[in-house]
């Protein structure tokens, strides 16, 4: 029997893409990107850079390209070893990473609305980009991890949940080191802030989770 043999060519390109995107990230900021590498253990990139917030940051903008490329990688890796699928197409991969865009990028948009909305607008946008760092942290962090399940090591459903824990976690510190931040800002502003929480961070993941349950 002729062994199977699985093609990453797709995935392979996605990497090239990803890590000329990160290159192009720190040639355009040298010194920013310097200081986001250490987001996780010292939070001198939030505090100095959350006060230059702009609707469109070119450094944000490159690195979330990343953020959605890895994610996509991860994502169809899962896919395949929980499924046993062995071709997957550029037109499904294609879907999925606009999917994805598109979610984060409605989201995002919702919670400026709601921040407005509730006048709560400085607090939300100092939020917002605490987390978009950190999901843009783990978008870096995917970029090794994607390649070593590619090429080194045979991936395996416990790995997987492992390394999902491992991304959780860390978006966990994110969160709490936004609350940690801004705990002043959202004692003041806590029934509006619990209310957005609810609404924007616990239920469009319920909703998905009913949707691929159901499926």
């Amino acid at each position: 029997m002729l062994r199977h043999i699985v093609s990453n060519d797709l995935f392979t390109i996605l990497l090239v893409i990803g890590l000329l995107i990160v290159a192009i990230a720190k040639l355009v900021s040298p010194k920013r990107f310097d200081d986001f590498i250490l987001v996780l253990g010292n939070d001198k990139y939030l505090k100095i850079y959350s006060r230059d917030q702009k609707f469109f940051d070119k450094f944000d903008a490159l690195l979330f390209t990343n953020l959605i490329l890895s994610v996509s990688v991860f994502c169809f890796i899962a896919y395949k070893i929980y499924t046993e699928t062995h071709n997957i197409s550029g037109n499904t991969m294609f879907k999925l990473t606009f999917v994805i865009a598109v979610f984060i990028l409605i989201k995002v948009l919702i919670e400026r609305l709601i921040g407005s909305l509730f006048e709560i607008d400085k607090l939300i946008d100092q939020y917002i980009f605490q987390k978009i760092s950190f999901k843009n942290y783990l978008g870096l962090l995917l970029l090794p991890i994607n390649a070593i399940l590619l090429y080194t090591i045979q991936p395996t459903l416990p790995l997987i949940y492992g390394i999902v824990s491992l991304l959780l976690i860390i978006n966990i510190i994110g969160l709490i080191s936004s609350f940690k931040t801004h705990q002043s800002l959202i004692k003041y502003n806590l029934f509006y802030f619990i209310l957005y929480l609810c609404a924007l961070e616990i239920a469009p993941y319920v909703i998905l989770y009913k949707v691929f349950i159901s499926d």
